[in-house]
């Protein structure tokens, strides 16, 4: 059994696993942007990044091999992980008997019930039963409950309906290269070469992100489903999404119908759009103004418009949000729980405590 503790300091001792990464790489970007209190900072890798380096606010760092041991007399407060859900399951229990907070952004925890799943825009009271580690929920997930979560406050909602629009770089580096490439030989007239997707991504849009479940759902879709359920600690809300790539590079974007107890204008959801953090409203379609990626790409915020009440139904209201996946659906929620740790932290002047069975 292991107590771990995040007291109140002046900065702290952080690692990142999964630092050579491109959330990794957000992540130190975002931190040096935010001025996050760091006192130590420790960059981890696999092996075949060992020895790289990396500059961070003037000071170069070497990039280190993940091992079980790597936490070990570190004394590390918080270690990011991005490195993937094998990674995480292995060596996550490692950096918590350690005594560090975990904040996972893999989906290795996420519907584990003695895991927070956390979204500081929407859940951000989570963060105080954790047992060593907090999870980031899906990109997609994280998108639309910054939207969500305003409208739910006002009238419950019972319903979602989504349609996804996500960029290659949500499937990875790779990826994004892939899209790239296939443009390249387009333009030279060369046979276009396949290998990340299930087919060509180039001029096509293809319904198919993660694996198909028994009910016909994507492995994606369903984290939609049940994410949503867990962040609002509501079993009826129920959210029924078709996920779909895009060929553009950077930002997801979703078409949401949300199905509420009490109809909502769409005056009224702009009101509480405009009034709710972590969102920038762009809605004004007489003169070509709404969200897209490559106004969300590289932001902080996610972008929402196209507010229109549901001609086809009682209660119902539509929207469309863009944001940059990589950002907040990944490296800025990540941080986000940091600063919530700590300034729970520093506003209680006492430790945050979690019994960890790890």
């Amino acid at each position: 059994m292991n107590v771990n503790q995040l007291r109140s300091k002046e900065a702290y001792n952080l690692a990142i696993v999964g630092a050579t990464g491109a959330v990794g790489e957000t992540f130190l970007n975002i931190l040096e942007q935010r001025d996050f209190p760091i006192k130590t900072l420790k960059l981890y890798a696999s092996k075949r990044s060992t020895g790289k380096q990396v500059t961070f606010k003037g000071t170069t760092y070497t990039i280190e091999e993940l091992t079980e041991d790597s936490f070990k007399d570190q004394d590390i407060d918080i270690a990011l992980f991005s490195a993937g859900g094998a990674q995480s399951k292995k060596y996550a229990p490692h950096a918590v008997e350690a005594g560090a907070i975990v904040v996972d952004n893999s989906s290795a925890f996420r519907l584990d019930a003695e895991v927070p799943l956390v979204v500081p825009e929407v859940n951000p009271e989570d963060v105080a039963w954790h047992n060593g580690i907090i999870s980031n929920p899906n990109c997609t997930t994280i998108i639309m409950l910054v939207a969500l979560k305003p409208l739910y406050d006002y009238s419950r909602v019972k319903q979602v309906f989504v349609s996804t629009y996500q960029s290659a770089s949500g499937a990875g580096a790779q990826a994004m290269e892939e899209l790239k490439q296939q443009v390249r030989d387009w333009s030279a007239g060369k046979d276009i070469s396949v290998n990340k997707f299930a087919h060509q991504l180039l001029y096509n849009v293809i319904p198919h992100i993660d694996t198909f479940q028994d009910n016909g759902y994507t492995g994606e879709e369903m984290k939609m489903f049940n994410e949503t359920r867990k962040i609002l600690h509501d079993e009826e809300i129920r959210v029924s999404a078709t996920c779909v790539r895009i060929p553009v590079l950077y930002s997801h974007s979703e078409s949401v119908t949300v199905v509420t107890d009490e109809p909502i204008s769409p005056e009224k959801a702009l009101e509480l759009f405009e009034n709710a953090a972590g969102l920038e409203v762009t809605d004004n379609p007489q003169g070509c103004e709404y969200p897209m990626p490559l106004v969300s790409q590289f932001q902080d915020n996610c972008y929402v418009g196209r507010i229109r009440k549901n001609i086809a139904a009682e209660n119902t209201l539509n929207f469309w949000i863009s944001g940059d996946q990589i950002r907040k659906g990944a490296a800025l929620n990540a941080i986000q729980i940091a600063e919530l740790l700590i300034s729970n932290a520093q506003r209680t002047h006492a430790p945050l405590k979690s019994a960890s069975g790890f």
